[in-house]
């Protein structure tokens, strides 16, 4: 919940600060942002909960076995509860200083929901599959797990946001989206559905390479 709550602060926080478009200072400002969130979470709250803090992870989690499914529910709670706590503090903060912006954070799909739905299950699934390869127990990068995921998100920022404000967590899209109204809720669907078909792809595809499920898929 902490976690979750910090990310959507930080990022969102930040793309509504820059008032972040299509320019490159913005762009690269809020994906930055979103990244170093991630890997300051990870290393602050990674030895206690495993610093899921999206949704679509816990899904892949769940699915490759790491997770049962009753922690899973709990933590995708806790992360929508988190996603919330930040953007009523965000909207707090925009209220006091009267920002221009989206407390979205471009959350926008100017070439249609499906379009957008596609490229979320695109983006999710590389950072997802980043997600289970550096955590992965034998295979996995060890301490160093939280900084390739961060980087891997502002990756995926990079690449995504001209196109959908990049999302790949429902959890971040839904409570910003609550806050905003109007076309942004209108078009939270896609930035649900497309970040969980895109983490479910990459679960599958690692227990695909073998390294992931270990002994509980031989059972």
């Amino acid at each position: 919940m902490v976690g979750t709550a910090v990310l959507v602060l930080m990022g969102c926080g930040t793309a509504v600060s820059l008032n972040c478009g299509l320019d490159t200072a913005s762009v690269v400002g809020t994906a930055l942002a979103f990244g170093l969130a991630v890997v300051a979470m990870a290393y602050t709250i990674g030895g206690v909960s495993g610093c899921h803090i999206n949704p679509a992870i816990t899904l892949a989690c769940m699915i490759s076995r790491r997770t049962s499914l009753k922690d899973g529910i709990l933590y995708m709670i806790s992360q929508c509860i988190g996603a919330f706590i930040g953007s009523a503090l965000l909207w707090v903060l925009v209220q006091q200083v009267g920002a221009d912006g989206t407390l979205t954070g471009a959350n926008s799909c100017a070439n249609g929901p499906v379009a957008a739905m596609i490229v979320e299950i695109i983006l999710t699934f590389v950072f997802v599959l980043v997600v289970l390869g550096t955590t992965d127990a034998e295979k996995g990068a060890g301490n160093l797990a939280g900084l390739a995921i961060g980087l891997s998100l502002v990756l995926v920022h990079l690449v995504g946001i001209h196109y959908t404000g990049t999302s790949v967590n429902p959890a971040r899209s839904l409570a910003p989206a609550f806050f905003a109204g109007g076309e942004a809720l209108s078009q939270l669907w896609a930035f649900v559905v497309g970040p969980f078909i895109g983490a479910a792809i990459a679960a599958v595809v690692w227990c695909g390479i073998g390294t992931c499920c270990c002994k509980k898929c031989e059972k």
